[in-house]
This record gives structure tokens, sequence and C-alpha cells, in this order.
């Protein structure tokens, strides 16, 4: 049983009744049973006999908030926050991170960075993450190992790419090679920690990095194979529509290159000249497309057709300039949209610091266009709306009944000024806006610091150490 101050979005919500669906239960309990399921929720002083007896976790000065979904981070790119590449997608690849990713063809390296990625993702609350993977299979068997033992779920895939430039020439692969790789992927990891689909914490994503890392032929394997998995519950992963430079910036590359009328027929099976039908689709309900800045209104309605989720990254798109995500006209297409760090381009670890972003970013689109996020619209992108975008939403993302107990623990007395500030939050009569006053300020103001526990289904996640990895400094310092 665990004590605090229970903030959730209750039910199978979407963004629009995240304000009816919030539950706040100041003093209560989260009573969760063997099986790491939600038994009882509800106020401490109100505890039903049956569970008088369990041991009780954490007073009332704690704060209970469902664990964190990050539905976008690169896990190659741990030491690659706040890389100075010239301020744009494309050159930010070539100088930086195609270099910083190929380091992971040193199994020793991986295993390092694969401890050190894991452990952040624990210290910051991330309980469920869509990883983009790294290009070797060594790397990859590290991280999903390291997830493994800390007890964190993980959806992830190797970052294909059959095409590119020189400095990416170590992470490119032969195309019949590429899709050997990730189908060993899949019969390798996806669902290897319970078997079941329904109840697994590892999953696999088929991953093209975009699609300038790619060809047809490789789109057209990458359908074929994944149409033959699609029902095994294995996702998809990708980059779309993230960056608009007028004349040679990603979006104009790919529709030069294609042919097509849009990015998104590239991974809708209308990847030959005029858009034309050359494979399966890869659109779905555990498919996300990451950032999705300048989508047309055809390509968003087909994104909500499909069922196929938008990782939302301000952050990042504000350190690479790749302009702000239209939120109002997004929305409007009824497409479900989670939130990510997009981890190395993103320098924010903590999911509530990217909903501190998107409230501002959006709070300064221009006009009409401008709309102020409301403190359970944020807990819902935080949360909720993650597992719903991961197609896992009836498993976690809040504290109803049944549901797996993943949750954060809070401990505002961590961080001195949090304290001071949550303290202050809500002192005023109007009940309802005293609970948004307070929400706000947690999420706003949270950080790191203040984490005290972390738990999925119902145990406490342990964040690796490197005593297995010989020299682990060393070898980052070397290397990195």
């Amino acid at each position: 049983m665990h004590r605090g101050h229970l903030l959730h979005i209750t039910g199978a919500t979407g963004l629009a009744g995240a304000d009816d669906n919030l539950v706040s239960v100041p003093d209560g309990a989260l009573v969760v049973d063997a099986t790491g399921r939600v038994a009882w929720t509800g106020r401490f002083a109100e505890l039903p006999s049956d569970y008088a007896s369990w041991p009780v976790l954490g007073d009332g000065s704690a704060i209970l908030l469902p664990g964190f979904v990050d539905t976008h981070l690169h896990y190659p790119q741990t030491y690659t926050t706040d890389a100075y590449g010239g301020g744009q997608l494309l050159e930010w690849l070539e100088h930086c991170v195609f270099p910083a990713e190929a380091r992971l063809a040193s199994d020793d390296y991986a295993q390092v960075i694969a401890r050190r990625f894991t452990r952040r993702r624990a210290q910051v609350g991330t309980t469920a993450a869509m990883v983009f993977g790294s290009a070797f299979p060594g790397a990859q068997d590290a991280l999903f190992e390291a997830t493994r033992a800390a007890g964190l779920r993980l959806v992830s895939g190797r970052g294909i790419q059959t095409v590119g430039p020189a400095s990416a020439a170590p992470l490119i692969t032969g195309e019949d090679q590429a899709i050997t790789l990730v189908a060993d992927e899949i019969d390798r990891w996806h669902c290897a920690d319970t078997g079941d689909v329904a109840s697994a914490l590892l999953h696999v994503a088929v991953v093209p990095r975009f699609s300038l890392s790619v060809t047809p032929r490789t789109l057209a394997a990458l359908g074929e194979l994944y149409a033959g998995v699609r029902e095994r519950g294995v996702y998809v992963h990708t980059h779309l529509n993230e960056n608009n430079r007028p004349g040679d910036g990603e979006i104009a590359a790919v529709r030069d290159l294609y042919r097509v009328h849009s990015y998104l027929d590239t991974y809708d099976g209308r990847f030959l000249p005029g858009s034309k039908v050359g494979g399966e689709s890869l659109l779905g309900p555990r498919t996300i497309m990451a950032h999705a800045v300048h989508c047309t209104d055809a390509e968003l309605a087909r994104l909500a057709a499909s069922g196929t989720a938008i990782a939302h990254c301000p952050t990042s798109q504000q350190f690479l300039g790749s302009g702000t995500m239209p939120w109002r006209r997004t929305i409007a297409h009824d497409v479900t949209v989670a939130l990510g760090t997009d981890v190395g381009a993103g320098d924010e670890w903590l999911i509530p610091r990217v909903a501190n972003d998107a409230y501002k970013v959006h709070l300064s689109e221009p006009a009409d266009a401008s709309v102020a996020l409301s403190p359970p619209q944020l807990l819902y992108l935080a949360t909720l709306a993650g597992a719903q975008a991961l197609d896992q939403g009836d498993r976690f993302g809040n504290f109803d009944l049944g549901k797996e107990a993943d949750f954060v623990t809070i401990d505002p007395g961590r961080d001195e000024l949090f304290a001071l500030a949550v303290a202050a939050a809500g002192n005023e009569p109007d009940e309802h806006r005293a609970l948004h006053q307070l929400l706000f300020t947690v999420l706003m103001g949270l950080r790191e610091a203040a984490i005290a526990q972390v738990h999925v289904q119902g145990r406490q996640v342990v964040a690796p150490d490197f005593d297995a990895v010989p020299d682990a400094d060393r070898l980052t310092h070397r290397v990195a």
C-alpha cells in the first residue's frame, strides 16, 4: 500500500475528456495486489478492513502520479544532447549524430551506454518508452538486457538505414541484411520476458530512420515483413514531417527523392512516383510517428483514420528550429498525440519538462492558433496519452482498478524550492481552481531530485549500476 496524494486521469478518455476525468485523492492510498495491479484507491482514512494490516509505504506528504510515458527518444544519442550541429536537422545528423551512433559498434561501449540510458530513464520516472534503437545488434541486445533487469517497459528496434551520407556509412547495411536483422530482433526480443504480448514489458518495433535513409525497395520489404508480424503486436516507429526548411529541408528532400504527393505516402505503401502503391502500409494502431510538425490536413486525416499516433516533441523542435506543431489544427483531426523527449535533439529527459515546453510553445502560437493547455490535459499527455499511443491504454496509464500499477512517487521535500512552490499552490477557496493550480505547479516545477521511487507492475524499478562493465568511465571518456 502506497500512501500519498493521488492524481490521475481516469477512464479511457482522450484529450478532450481530461478536464472532466481528473481524479485527486489527498492523503490517499494506492493498494497494489500480488499480481502488480491496482486493487483499491481512495482516501487512506477510508481504507477497507481487508487492507488494514497491509504494510504502508510513504505518508500523506507524497504525491503519486502514473508513470511517465516517453513516445520518442534515441538510445544511441544518450551522450549527444546539446550537440552543436549548425541549427538544422540534416546538418546536425551528419556532423553530430551519425558519428556518435557509430560508436555503438563497440560492444563494450554499448554496454555502458545501455546501462546509463536505462538508469536515466529510471531516475526521471519514465516507466514506458518508445525508443529509437541502435543499428548494431549487440547494442540492441545490451539495451533489452539492461531494461529487463531494471523492470521498465520498452518498445525498441534497430535503426534501419540502407542509404545515406558518408558520415552514416558505419550505420548502413544492405537491404537484404536490413530485413534479416529486423526479423532476427523480432524473433529474439519481442515479448521475450513473458512470451505473451498481453503481459510483456519488452516489445520490438520496425524502425526505418526516416524516408531519406531507405529506398523504395527497402520500404517494400519492410512492409512485407510487417504484414507478417503485425498480428504479433510488433510496432512501427519513425520520423515524419520534422523540418521544413525551404528548398533543401527534410520534407522537400523526401518529396523530390520519391516524387510523391506527401511525406506520409512513403510510409503508407504509396512510395512510387505519383504516390502509386508499391507495397504494404506501415500505418496502424501500433505505429508512432515522431514530430509531425508540418503535416497537411490530408496527412492528419490519414493518421487519424489509420489509428497512427504522433509523438509530439516540442523541446527538440525548438532546439533544431523545426517549428511548432499547430496544436489546434492537429487535435481537430482527432489524432492521438503523446509526448516525446527526443533525446538527444531534446535536452530534457523528464517528461514533465517536455509538458512544460508544450504549454509554452502552444500558448505562444499566433492569434487564434494560441491555446493554453489545462493542467489535466498536461497530465494526460504525460501519462495516459502515451499508453494509448502505444496501444496499451488498457494496461497502464492511470490508477483505474485492475490496471498494472506503474507510478512515480514524488517527495517534494527532496527539492526545497519545489516543496515551497507546492505548499503555496492552491491556497484559494475555489476547490476546482485550487486543484488545477496544484497540479500545474507539480507538472511545471517537477525536477528529478523530487522523484523518490518508480514502480512498474507494482515492483520498484532498480536503476542499473556499472559494476559489470570494466573501466566504464574510461570507455565513456575515450569513445565519447
